[in-house]
């Protein structure tokens, strides 16, 4: 059931935009499973504390402009006025295998002003799970979506799928280390007709010009984002100061002042 946080100071209503993050959190096709156990715990030391092992990429989680680009930015030198401001959650509904356009995002409502942070809502954040519907029939942005969200000079990207393109734009499909899901591009020709190659021949291109142009990206929004839908509202972000890191695990919140 979703609920709303009221702050008791300033009566804003803060909602939740992350999942629940643990052992069995779904986990990319090719990559390992969150391990995690208690090193110390309370019947034997009167304490608790865990020890994890994982790939960053998991759940709601920060992308930093080196994750895809060469030199770019690590979390640790993203400024942090980025992670906290005001901006819009776009109702932009999609089905499997369909694509995010700039007219989409132009055509939403609340219109996107310059420097919003942008969180894009498709419905796919209701099949969060280890499944292959949720990983390879994903929708995702195409390049000029990402384009046109460069040209608003937004803050910050979210999205509520597992990538920000499209997964037969990703090393799912046949890119560069691919294909991590084999039977993705047959599955994808035969639901569509459309010949994966030639409609998401560049890889990840999407994602690099978010981060190229030094726009961090919160994939996998989730938690409570339903209730934020079609309205603008202020967000804050809390990355890990991580030197040198691509991605970390993130709690996102959505804050709005009821009485307008």
């Amino acid at each position: 059931m979703a609920t709303v946080t009221t702050d008791p100071y300033s009566g804003l209503q803060l909602v939740e935009l992350s999942h629940e993050w643990g052992h069995g959190a779904p986990s990319m096709p090719g990559q390992d499973d969150v391990i995690m156990f208690r090193s110390v715990k309370f019947a034997q030391h009167g304490v608790m504390a865990h020890r994890i092992k994982t790939v960053m990429h998991t759940g709601t989680h920060m992308n930093a402009p080196l994750h895809l680009v060469q030199c770019a930015a690590d979390l640790a030198a993203i400024p942090v006025d980025r992670f906290f401001g005001n901006g819009v959650v776009l109702n932009i509904p999609k089905k499997s295998y369909e694509v995010i356009t700039a007219g989409d995002l132009e055509a939403a409502s609340p219109r996107v002003q310059p420097g919003d942070i942008v969180v894009i809502v498709t419905g796919w954040h209701h099949k969060y799970s280890d499944a292959i519907a949720y990983f390879g029939e994903s929708p995702g942005l195409s390049r000029d979506a990402a384009e046109w969200l460069v040209k608003k000079d937004c803050k910050l990207v979210g999205v509520d799928t597992p990538q920000v393109d499209h997964p037969l734009a990703t090393s799912l499909g046949p890119h560069r280390g691919g294909p991590l899901m084999r039977r993705l591009a047959a599955d994808y020709q035969q639901a569509t007709g459309l010949d994966p190659k030639k409609e998401h021949p560049e890889w990840n291109v999407a994602h690099k010009t978010l981060l190229a142009a030094g726009i961090p990206t919160i994939e996998q929004v989730g938690g409570d984002v339903d209730l934020l839908v079609g309205r603008r509202a202020t967000f804050a972000a809390t990355p890990w100061k991580f030197v040198y890191g691509d991605a970390c695990q993130v709690r996102f919140v959505g804050m709005f002042d009821p009485s307008g």
